[in-house]
């Protein structure tokens, strides 16, 4: 689903305008990205939870040359599924 389908979906779900659901989906993308900057993680109930972690420098390799390099370390955002998220999937619901 990308962006715009979401907006979309909220708009249709919500009985908003598109205008309305793209201020409010955009909102929680920047409440994203601001809690998991200050914090590190960001939890929603019954979602998940999104954590900052950090990744160690490694070698690796150029996958158009095979050329073995060194990819710096850095940080990543990882998301853990709640366990009902997980179950619902698993269920078909």
């Amino acid at each position: 689903m990308t962006k715009a389908e979401l907006i979309t979906q909220v708009a249709q779900e919500s009985e908003i305008t598109k205008i309305q659901a793209q201020k409010a989906v955009e909102s929680v993308i920047t409440s994203v990205v601001r809690s998991l900057k200050k914090d590190g993680r960001f939890p929603i109930f019954g979602l998940g939870v999104f954590e900052v972690v950090k990744r160690p420098k490694r070698k690796g390799r150029n996958p158009r040359t095979g050329e073995e390099m060194v990819i710096k370390a850095h940080k990543a955002v990882k998301f853990r599924p709640a366990k009902s998220l997980k179950e619902s999937i698993n269920s078909g619901k």
